[in-house]
């Protein structure tokens, strides 16, 4: 990575670099060893060309294409949507090549303060969360985690209710897929105590949603449907006095950085992101990877244009074809719904520099390191080995950041060029890209990567945001947390009767 006064080249081989401010048509900048001047005014965070760029030509940026020049760029011009194309609209094929052994850093021993469940497993928080299986009892559970939190305040991390609109209506699939996402929030290590609340009619009966999650500790869980019930208030609080007693008793303990499942997310993505927030999570990632814990990568249509970089690192032939699978099914997902797969970065991504899907996944698969994926999950599906996980789930933040949770997420990553307030179940740290926007929103950001665009030691920053992370999975509150922002959001697919 060559950094400059005026403009970022990611990789040598790259046709173009990333403006650091706004340059005007006219000024000369020098990239590397070359020195161009512009012909156009370029935005902070857009690209210009640091070479001549012939119509029909790859565009490269991170050492890869993004997207095909639709006329001739010269030599420092403006390089964006005006003139330059996917090339996801042309036939993608694969074929396995076995990885090149990589040899993992070792990691200095690293421990974090966590609660140790029952079934081995750690979290990072001792609250009690409250499901619904249907979006009827949404308000009654919201409603019984204010009561709760009021009446059992200080006694454990924390009472939250996670309401969804979806449980009845639903059909086959659709409806299978909120069965297996709650029984998998119902068995999520961040959770000293569970109770689910059903109507009782519902078409997601509680039963059937009880059996889809085995591996639940059934002393930590109540549950009741209220058309059953003279009181729900009066039912639900009784129930969560009997978990918060259990829960108030657990303690935290040192636990090696191999017990956390660190979710990774992007969100806001802006022309910086790929260059300064999602390298430096994927060094954070690679240093929980080498000391035996599992980072989990999510975003399916955001690695379209990317997903070469994560078959290469597949730890095997059964895991590359698992990629390829989860990949073209995604790819069918679209294509069934009469939708173009590339048809993504959206209108912030663009505003921010962001040209096509292929270079906003680019940027957005940084978020990995460089470990090998071990293994690909399924959405609702929770971690089952340790090391690089890839999971499926959509690119929309909250259903993405759910399906982390769910897959066993107990810190989330969520790195963002343009901001967001969002949070969800597991506490969940937000990164800014650059240094504007970490000062314009403090009350949403936690850590500013821009230091890395102006020139500061990647190792340091990385160093900094591993201390915010072992921290945070310790109990250190994130802004979202402090700003109560916990939410949960279900992918719906199918029909609704």
């Amino acid at each position: 990575m060559h950094l400059i006064r005026s403009a970022l080249q990611v990789d040598p081989r790259d046709d173009v670099a990333t403006a650091l401010r706004d340059l005007p048509a006219g000024e000369t900048v020098t990239v590397g060893d070359t020195t161009v001047t512009l012909c156009d005014p370029v935005a902070k965070g857009h690209k210009l060309s640091v070479r001549p760029i012939a119509t029909g030509d790859e565009v490269v940026k991170f050492g890869w294409p993004i997207g095909r020049a639709t006329i001739d760029i010269p030599a420092g011009a403006h390089v964006h949507t005006h003139n330059v194309r996917t090339l996801l609209e042309e036939a993608q094929e694969y074929a396995y090549a076995a990885a090149p052994p990589v040899s993992a850093v070792p990691a200095e021993p690293r421990t974090f303060d966590g609660y140790r469940r029952a079934n081995g497993a750690v979290g990072t928080r001792n609250e009690i969360w409250i499901l619904c299986t249907v979006g009827c009892v949404g308000a009654t559970a919201r409603r019984l985690a204010e009561l709760a939190e009021r009446r059992f305040a200080g006694r454990v991390d924390g009472i939250h209710a996670f309401p969804h609109p979806y449980g009845c209506s639903q059909l086959g699939d659709d409806l299978d897929h909120t069965r297996t996402m709650l029984a998998s929030l119902a068995q999520h290590p961040n959770a000293g105590g569970v109770l689910l609340i059903g109507l009782g009619c519902e078409n997601n009966q509680m039963d059937a949603l009880l059996a889809s999650a085995p591996g639940i500790d059934r002393n930590r869980l109540r549950s009741f449907t209220t058309q059953m019930v003279s009181d729900e208030y009066e039912t639900g609080l009784a129930m969560i006095e009997e978990l918060v007693a259990l829960a108030e008793q657990d303690r935290r303990e040192p636990v090696p950085l191999s017990e956390l499942v660190l979710g990774l997310k992007c969100g806001g993505s802006d022309g910086f992101s790929g260059v300064s927030a999602n390298p430096l999570v994927g060094r954070v990632a690679d240093a929980v990877a080498n000391a035996g814990g599992t980072p989990v990568l999510t975003e399916i249509p955001e690695i379209f244009g990317a997903e070469r970089i994560l078959m290469a690192r597949a730890k095997d032939e059964a895991v590359f074809g698992e990629i390829c699978t989860l990949v073209e099914d995604f790819k069918g997902y679209f294509v069934a719904h009469g939708q173009p797969v590339y048809e993504n970065p959206s209108p912030g991504n663009k505003a921010g520099g962001i040209t096509t899907l292929d270079e906003k996944s680019l940027g957005a698969v940084q978020k990995a390191g460089r470990a090998p994926v071990v293994d690909v999950l399924r959405y609702g599906e929770r971690v089952r080995q340790k090391g690089l996980v890839l999971l499926e789930a959509p690119g929309n933040d909250a259903v993405s950041s759910t399906a982390l949770t769910a897959a066993g997420a107990t810190v989330i990553l969520f790195t963002t060029g343009r901001g967001t307030p969002m949070g969800f179940p597991a506490p969940t740290l937000k990164i800014a890209s650059n240094t504007g926007l970490a000062e314009r929103k403090p009350g949403w950001i936690d850590f500013d990567a821009g230091p890395l665009l102006e020139g500061e030691a990647p190792e340091a920053v990385t160093e900094r945001l591993l201390d915010l992370v072992i921290a945070t999975a310790s109990g250190a509150e994130t802004r979202a947390e402090r700003n109560g922002e916990r939410e949960i959001a279900l992918w719906k697919q199918g029909v609704t009767v």
